[in-house]
């Protein structure tokens, strides 16, 4: 059996050289051997001798440039490689009438066969000669800071123009690969557009992956034979390289270099103007602080006396809420403190500390902008509310309350009800009804400062306060609903009890609680008799408490519904990304999810090209062949990715909270609990998609800590501008 062929995936830089053909240029990045026969490189960037040469002064050699580099790189990729001299470039050829096209060509490509191409690096050589001993000064330079028997030399095969753009197609001399030179391989050149903080960068991961859940159950052992086979390339490490060249190319090229004098001066005033942003919000946040911290003492002070308890009773959602919104008001600097510059080079790693930075605050201010469009209007229309809320509550106990019970006293829907049983339940109905109603006409005269306290808990802490502030006076203000319909439920549940033990009794079986079974038992004739005579009357009166049951039951799960609804608005409002939604509107390359590749172009040795996009019969024969023979295949393709759409960005936060407040189990035991009067449909209560502890630390030291967090947001530190 032959040798197998090796294999070299070149990943490159799409704009990495505008011209044609290019200047002799060192290449950097980083080698990434996936097997024995495979070989990833992925280029960061090339730099030619005058680069090299401005860039090494007498204080740092390269050395100690690319150490400086790596120690900033991430773990994940300094565990896979380093970042290093990969080899050389060699161009210079002088054919620029051939190779540049016009500009109505949409693809055009230049080939230079095997005499072309030695004639043209003699002519090279000589014209270069004159100058070859301070190039073999930084050639020497290179492979000795290059890594151990790892050596790429490339030349300029030919250039594709793709949409008006000159796309630079490099074509390998040789390869040093562990004591070993390599000249015939099968090349894939991979074009990638370099990743940049604020535009795009590339992910393998797919939304839907984080959300799996492991399985309980024992994995066979075919299973784990399968992780046995032969590796896949390891395309988290080139992922990670690629997403990390721009900022190793900024640290390369702007740890030496001076700004000049204007654009110095500009530096200073933008950083001075963000010095005193950063000092102003600090000082409002503190100030903020200092409030939220009093007013927490004086509420346990209150604790002496047990208005805390009363108040997180009553209105306990609100409670929660107004909590939670102070927690983040005290923890937005924690979470918008600046990562370690490890963690910002991969342009991935940056995106989502930014995503982290920004959720909070972000969430912050979107709510409390609904809360001020849902405030304000509120209090001026304060007035008329409160007649409409008058009118409506009129309507509900005059209309459905009131009425559904003196029709439940006669004969509802045509049934024939036990008169006695359905005119003592309407009474206590009708007296339950009249009692609360007398009491909230006395109390209504607080309901306009009540609309405006409404408006104003909007305006300050936001919409969500408010919101649970309403779903803590729904359930205040329909109590007597809920007694009656606990009422109710306490007697029909004891009767459904006592009809199916009597039942049991004429069976000859009774339950075991024990054991949780039902065992056969022998009962005595006088058992028989009394359970005879207390089973026809229950049996008889239980349509008639069922009746009231149900007309109750139906009012308050009504009321439990619209307060489980806005309940859930609060926790879609509070689990949704803002931060996300906002970046995905503006720049959806952000949010990539997989990528593909899409094949250009196929090249067998110096023979004609194969348009891979669409090749005809002839030309895949001809690709056949050649990969069939001693002649390398070149081919090359360019780096794409799917990106997510607005609801995979918004939809799992929400999913998770959704799942966990209404579950298939929780919603079939609740509706089995009230066909029996076992249980009570009570709203949930607002989910928040994390537990926020409060904190208490000197006002000066968060102070400080506002400051240098504001202040730490003012520039990405590997842009461009940087340079």
């Amino acid at each position: 059996m032959g040798r197998r062929r090796k294999k070299c995936r070149l990943w490159w830089p799409n704009n990495l050289f505008s011209q044609t053909p290019p200047n002799s240029s060192f290449l950097f990045g980083w080698f990434f051997p996936s097997s024995e026969v495979s070989l990833d490189v992925v280029v960061a960037f090339a730099s030619d001798e005058p680069k090299i040469t401005s860039s090494i002064n007498p204080r740092s050699d390269l050395q100690e440039i690319l150490q400086r580099i790596n120690e900033k790189m991430p773990s994940l990729l300094q565990d896979k490689s380093k970042f290093s001299v990969l080899g050389y470039l060699e161009g210079g050829v002088s054919c620029n009438s051939q190779l540049v096209g016009s500009g109505n060509d949409k693809n055009k490509s230049v080939n230079l066969t095997g005499d072309e191409y030695q004639n043209t690096r003699k002519s090279n050589h000589r014209s270069g000669s004159r100058g070859c001993s301070k190039h073999g000064v930084v050639l020497e330079q290179c492979k000795h800071v290059a890594l151990e028997n790892m050596w790429i030399e490339l030349v300029f095969g030919f250039s594709e123009t793709l949409d008006g753009r000159v796309i630079v197609i490099p074509k390998l001399d040789h390869l040093h690969l562990n004591s070993e030179r390599i000249s015939h391989l099968d090349l894939h050149v991979i074009f990638y557009e370099v990743p940049t903080f604020g535009l795009h960068h590339y992910s393998l991961a797919t939304r839907s992956s984080s959300n799996l859940v492991a399985s309980p159950c024992k994995k066979p052992k075919w299973f784990d034979d399968l992780h046995k086979r032969d590796a896949l390339p390891d395309l988290d490490s080139v992922i990670q390289a690629i997403n990390s060249a721009n900022a190793a190319r900024v640290l390369f090229y702007g740890h030496c270099h001076a700004e000049p004098g204007l654009q110095f001066f500009i530096v200073c005033m933008f950083s001075f103007t963000w010095q005193l942003f950063a000092v102003c919000v600090a000082s409002l946040s503190t100030a903020i602080y200092v409030v939220l911290q009093s007013s927490s003492i004086l509420f346990s002070c209150l604790s002496h006396i047990y208005i805390d308890v009363i108040l997180a009773k009553v209105f306990n959602s609100t409670v929660k809420n107004i909590q939670f919104r102070c927690c983040q008001l005290l923890y937005w600097p924690i979470f918008l403190q600046d990562q370690s510059l490890r963690s910002w080079s991969s342009v991935e790693f940056a995106e989502k500390a930014a995503l982290h930075k920004h959720s909070m605050w972000s969430n912050v201010l979107v709510d409390v902008l609904l809360g001020i469009v849902f405030g304000i209007p509120l209090w001026f229309m304060a007035e008329p509310t409160w007649l409409w809320v008058t009118n409506f509550a009129h309507d509900f106990t005059n209309v459905w309350l009131r009425s559904g019970c003196v029709w439940l006293m006669g004969n509802p829907a045509g049934f024939k009800l036990n008169t006695e049983l359905a005119g003592v339940l309407g009474m206590i109905s009708l007296n339950a009804i009249q009692i609360w109603s007398t009491l909230w006409v006395f109390m209504g005269f607080l309901f306009p400062y009540f609309t405006k306290g409404l408006a104003l808990c909007g305006i300050i802490f936001g919409l969500t306060s408010a919101a649970a502030l309403i779903v803590d006076i729904i359930s205040l203000v329909t109590m007597h609903v809920l007694a009656l319909h606990l009422f109710l439920s306490l007697l029909y549940s004891t009767q459904i009890q006592a009809v199916s033990a009597l039942w049991r009794l004429f069976r000859g079986i009774k339950g075991n609680p024990l054991r949780h079974r039902l065992d056969s038992y022998d009962f005595t004739v006088e058992q028989h008799v009394v359970g005879s005579l207390l089973f026809t009357p229950i049996l008889l009166l239980l349509p008639t408490t069922s009746a009231f049951y149900i007309f109750f039951t139906i009012l308050h799960t009504s009321v439990s519904f619209m307060c489980i609804v806005v309940e859930a608005a609060i926790s879609f409002i509070h689990a949704t990304t803002y931060a996300q939604i906002f970046l995905w509107l503006k720049t959806r390359k952000r949010f990539p999810s997989g990528v593909w590749f899409e094949v250009a172009l196929c090249q067998i040795s110096d023979a004609g090209a194969v348009n891979c996009g669409n090749p005809s019969p002839g030309e895949l024969q001809k690709t056949d062949n050649g990969s069939s023979s001693s002649k390398s295949t070149i081919l090359v393709s360019f780096l794409q990715s799917n990106y997510l759409n607005l609801g995979e960005v918004a939809w799992p936060e929400n999913r998770y909270l959704l799942y966990s407040s209404f579950s298939k189990s929780s919603i079939s035991s609740s509706a089995y609990g009230l066909l029996i009067g076992k249980s009570t449909l009570y709203a949930p209560g607002p989910s928040f998609p994390m537990k926020l502890p409060w904190i208490v630390i000197p006002w000066k030291e968060y102070w400080r800590l506002c400051r240098d967090s504001v202040y730490a947001c003012r520039e990405y530190p590997y842009s461009n501008s940087r340079q």
